[in-house]
């Protein structure tokens, strides 16, 4: 599976942008990781991003293209986690790698050209999940909330009882056998998926959270879930910005060969997110 992800990623990537690539190590909770830096030309502020694949499959190189066109088109510099993966590190192994590397390169923020403030944090898919659990921790923890939340089509409640995750069970890329495999590879035997830091969804409030944007998918399981989570958000007064594209299906921004538009146009309401937090700052 792991394979097909990287050779699939590679078909989907079309023309990748140009920008500057190092290959790094980040602090994970049990040890170093791989990171990777895509630095645009000209940026004032950084993302931390977490790859999609159910906890199970992608890494680095899937979401390579996708990387580029963000720092590209939105004009930050972004850094990914190769956070570790189940069923070899099952939850919270990625929650708390994804914790440990957003807090390490925060303080490391001098090194991407950024400072604390100026950091965000970013995911599809399962890395949505990471990211938006990342936001919630600092908060608990009382440090500081990131600049922005980027969540692409995020799962966020893993009790798995929205409408969506029933109307398109079959046939739209991401199936409900798929999503039972991850889950068994990813979360233990008797644990409980409505406590909070498990399904992110279930938090008692999102105040104090970041600005965010929410994208989601027309014909995915997750969709429902992702767009409770943006209006529970919004409830609280936290700005968000929230895009669903109607025709597409979960994982298409792994595609820019297709969906090259669609990304350019997610990287600019980063962008926007960004600036709603700096007009709030002043």
């Amino acid at each position: 599976m792991r394979a097909d992800a990287r050779r699939l990623a590679a078909i989907g990537a079309g023309r990748t942008a140009a920008v500057a690539v190092t290959d790094i190590e980040v602090a994970g909770a049990a040890g170093r990781l791989r990171g990777r830096v895509y630095s645009p030309e000209t940026a004032d502020a950084a993302m931390v991003y977490f790859h999609g694949g159910g906890w199970v499959i992608g890494d680095l190189d899937t979401h390579d293209g996708l990387c580029r066109t963000l720092a590209r088109a939105a004009r930050v510099t972004v850094i990914a986690v190769d956070y570790r993966l189940a069923p070899e590190h099952p939850y919270p192994a990625a929650v708390d790698d994804a914790h440990a590397a957003f807090r390490d390169i925060a303080a490391r923020a001098h090194e991407f050209g950024a400072t604390a403030a100026r950091l965000a944090v970013g995911g599809d898919s399962a890395g949505g999940y990471l990211a938006a659990l990342v936001c919630q921790r600092l908060r608990d923890e009382g440090a500081p909330a990131p600049l922005a939340q980027l969540l692409i089509y995020p799962p966020t409640d893993l009790t798995g009882g929205s409408r969506s995750r029933t109307l398109f069970a079959d046939g739209f890329a991401l199936t409900a056998a798929e999503i039972d495999y991850f889950d068994r590879c990813f979360l233990p035997p008797g644990l409980d998926r409505t406590r909070p830091e498990v399904s992110p969804l279930r938090t008692a409030s999102v105040a104090g959270l970041p600005p965010a944007v929410v994208v989601t998918a027309g014909f995915d399981p997750l969709r429902d879930e992702s767009e409770a989570y943006a209006d529970r958000l919004r409830a609280e007064g936290i700005p968000v910005i929230t895009r669903r594209y109607d025709g597409y299906m979960h994982g298409f921004v792994n595609n820019a060969l297709a969906f090259g538009p669609a990304i350019i146009e997610i990287a600019g309401m980063f962008a926007a997110a960004i600036a709603v937090r700096d007009d709030r700052a002043s």
